[in-house]
């Protein structure tokens, strides 16, 4: 069946999700018409070459006037500044969108592509960790559309496909376990970056990997889970899987359960959240079951992997509380990747933080985006004053 997505934009593009959608982009036949990074003019320059965009856009204003020189004798627009992301999203005529855009800096633009209507392909769960009211308000005014790319949550997208208002029992929500399964709290102490960032299953980032070593994605992942698909926190059960071949799957209110299974390849997940509600041929090899040895599944550990707890804890809390979560998280694993903290300390700091902040029960955007603020102030703070390594 032929391609019916004609324009994209990948935002984040040189990242690893947003890689991925460029290999993506030219196996479906897409016509990619922005692009957008932070500061890596090295890769993008070389996607805005092969792909051939109306416009690029680089939230690093040196680093932008670098790729107008580079890409001077090419008729691709160059924007930067602060505003500049949003107002290329406005302009842009793309029907689908890739938000890879890592962290907090994806929500802004999240909330700009539901505006603009068009569907968003979306990668970023932390713009509906800390603020789903707010992006799906704009999306029922628009009619726009988020199918999304996580393996996760496209898994349990594609379970409820043909649900016909048929209710659920719960959501089951697989975990690799990371690189740390089956280990207790005394042996993570000494564990370096370099450990942490050898997940054994995919390959991401090093903020995401980091977070999926102490569980804290999976954490982010159930809130998503929560908010995606309009369930109790209760209804999502963590199921550790060291195989990653059943994504997620969902159980109805008669015990049936139906899984999404296949290799584990962010490309595949991708392209559907593209082509939905088409399957073209992928980039992904085809899931041989002959040789498969075993497909195992456990309880996750919450006591040494407590945040995943802590996670629960947030989704109930609500307010402005998962976005203190994100936050506190995003500055402790970055003091942790820079060699400035302890893995453990990721526990203890981001739980301090989340437990000792004052909610509001039912804040604005601005109060979401304040209490971010607050967040990081105050962890780097927490950090300096009780970590002296």
């Amino acid at each position: 069946m032929e391609n019916t997505i004609k324009k994209i934009a990948i935002l984040g593009s040189t990242g690893s999700v947003g890689k991925q959608s460029v290999e993506v982009a030219q196996n479906i036949g897409a016509k990619v018409e922005l692009l957008s990074a932070n500061s890596n003019i090295d890769e993008l320059e070389r996607q805005a070459r092969l792909l051939k965009p109306k416009m690029c856009v680089v939230s690093n204003e040196n680093s932008a006037k670098e790729l107008k020189l580079r890409l001077f004798d090419t008729d691709i627009r160059i924007y930067s500044g602060e505003n500049s992301l949003l107002d290329a999203i406005c302009e842009c005529d793309a029907e689908v969108a890739v938000n890879a855009i890592s962290g907090f800096a994806g929500l802004y633009p999240a909330i700009a592509l539901a505006k603009s209507g068009k569907r968003i392909a979306m990668s970023n769960k932390e713009a509906i960790v800390v603020a789903h009211k707010f992006l799906f308000d704009e999306i029922k005014k628009s009619n726009s559309q988020l199918v999304p790319v996580d393996s996760e949550h496209s898994a349990i997208f594609q379970c409820l496909q043909g649900a016909n208002g048929n209710k659920i029992k719960k959501i089951i929500l697989t975990s690799s376990g990371g690189p740390f399964r089956g280990k207790k709290r005394g042996e993570l102490v000494g564990l370096t970056a370099e450990d942490a960032l050898k997940h054994p299953t995919w390959k991401m980032g090093p903020k995401i990997t980091v977070d999926s070593a102490s569980l804290m994605n999976k954490g982010f992942e159930v809130i998503e889970a929560v908010r995606l698909f309009d369930v109790k926190p209760e209804q999502v059960q963590v199921v550790v899987h060291p195989q990653s071949i059943m994504h997620s799957a969902v159980e109805y209110i008669d015990n049936s359960v139906i899984a999404q299974m296949g290799t584990p390849d962010m490309r595949t997940c991708i392209q559907y959240a593209i082509t939905y509600p088409q399957r073209q041929e992928p980039l992904s090899s085809s899931l041989d079951f002959a040789k498969l040895a075993t497909l195992t599944f456990e309880e996750p550990d919450f006591d040494t992997f407590s945040l995943l707890s802590l996670a629960y804890y947030a989704v109930n809390e609500d307010g402005v509380i998962p976005a203190v979560l994100n936050a506190s998280d995003e500055i402790a694993v970055d003091a942790f990747l820079k060699g400035k903290i302890k893995f453990t300390d990721i526990f203890d700091t981001v739980s301090h933080m989340v437990r000792n902040f004052n909610n509001i029960k039912d804040p604005t955007l601005d109060d979401i985006r304040n209490a971010d603020r607050e967040a990081r102030i105050k962890t780097k703070e927490y950090i300096s004053a009780s970590y002296k390594y």
